[in-house]
Order: structure tokens, then sequence, then C-alpha cells
């Protein structure tokens, strides 16, 4: 079953086929800023099997570090995917983005060196599914 993804605004619509191995969290500094988050769950998925559906004219790039883009939204400014054009048969999806359940969780934490204690997720505290 293929797994399905957008932007916020949904002008930015994809598929997937399959990913290209397990999701990972990232908590390196450019994916903080990026995502304006404690760290960003990736998963790499080869180039032939990711297919915009729509949106191709509003997705933008900055280059993140040299060599690697990263793909956002012009309207909403939701990031969709990371590339490096050196490398086009892979891109790294960022799993925010997905609609559909990707049947798996991530499986590392990755760039911990740049991980911020303030951000840090402390399980002691009460937690709520909604916004008390």
């Amino acid at each position: 079953m293929p797994i399905l993804g957008s932007c916020q605004c949904k002008a930015v619509q994809y598929e997937v086929s399959e990913l290209d191995g397990p999701m990972w969290n990232c908590f390196c500094q450019t994916c903080r800023k990026s995502h304006a988050a404690d760290h960003n769950t990736a998963a790499k998925v080869k180039s032939e099997n990711f297919k915009l559906i729509s949106g191709e004219d509003v997705l933008h790039s900055f280059e993140s570090t040299p060599g690697k883009l990263r793909w956002f939204c012009s309207r909403c400014g939701s990031h969709v995917y990371a590339e490096r054009p050196a490398n086009p048969e892979m891109k790294v999806l960022r799993a925010g983005t997905f609609d559909t359940d990707p049947g798996s969780a991530p499986m590392s934490n990755v760039w911990l060196s740049h991980a911020r204690p303030w951000l840090a997720h402390d399980p002691a505290k009460e937690n709520f599914e909604e916004f008390p």
C-alpha cells in the first residue's frame, strides 16, 4: 500500500511506493532550525519510488549545507524532502508530512551532539491527549 504525503496547505502532494530502509530521528542543528522543532523524523526513498502528484510549481529549495537542498512548499512553508543533486536517485522525506501510516517507526536517533537539553521530552511530566 503506498504512503501518501502532503504539505500543510495540500498544494504539494506525493505518493511513495516503499521506503528505502528504516526511519530515524535527526537532532542536527539544520533539522532543528528547518522544522522549528527539537528533531525531524526522516526516511530515505529512492527517487523511482517517489511520485509528486501535485505542487511542483510551488516547491522551492534552500541549500542548507553545501550540496544538500531542502525542498519546501512556498505557500505554507512545510519542509517536504531533502536531496543532494550529486545523488539524484535518493530523497530524504520528512515523515511529518506523511498522511498515511508508513508501517514503521523511527529506529534510531542521530546527531544527538546537537540536541538541546531544554527541548528534551520529560516522560515524568503530565501528558495530555489535547491542549488542556
